[in-house]
């Protein structure tokens, strides 16, 4: 039996926000959700913090956790929570297992998972925005001017990807 989406969804923002998201209308109780650690994700319909593969969560609440978690700077708990859901191919979580280990330094690792987004959904601008700036991790402008092509083509050079992107290649090119 799943967790309904917005139940998990709203369980999931308190437990990687620490309950910022709902700060307004939370009428100012207590937050268990703000201690999972490690990559937990809290359920609520067990009321605590579980592993990802332990949870009755869906895919996409999943998903959002993950993604959260590598905005949010957390990105071992992020590769964690989508390493549950990864072999089901969905682009997403791909494109932000790709960013998160980007983000600690295996770009390598993360450009691989760019690739097996963009295979999947060549359109995926984010992806490929993504993409583009660990090509100028690597001081490889080139790369990141053809994947700033690859959004213009597909949402023009007005599109916040496109926009992002030639942002990161001015700034890279300023510091050379």
């Amino acid at each position: 039996m799943r967790t309904p989406i917005m139940a998990g969804a709203a369980a999931l923002l308190i437990a990687v926000g620490g309950g910022s998201a709902f700060a307004a209308g939370d009428g100012g109780g207590t937050n268990a959700s703000a201690e999972c650690k490690g990559g937990k994700v809290y359920s609520e319909q067990m009321k605590k913090c579980v592993d990802p593969e332990e949870s009755r969560l869906d895919e996409d609440t999943l998903y959002e956790a993950g993604r959260a978690f590598a905005q949010a700077g957390r990105y071992g708990e992020a590769i964690t929570v989508l390493s549950t859901i990864a072999a089901n191919g969905d682009p997403r979580v791909l494109n932000y297992l790709g960013y998160s280990h980007r983000k600690q330094g295996r770009i390598a690792v993360g450009l691989g998972y760019y690739e097996e987004a963009l295979r999947l959904d060549p359109d995926f601008t984010l992806a490929r925005e993504y993409m583009g700036e660990a090509y100028l991790q690597l001081g490889d402008v080139a790369s990141a001017r053809a994947q700033l092509r690859e959004i213009a083509d597909r949402c023009g050079t007005g599109c916040a990807e496109y926009l992002e992107l030639e942002r990161q290649i001015d700034d890279h090119l300023k510091q050379i």
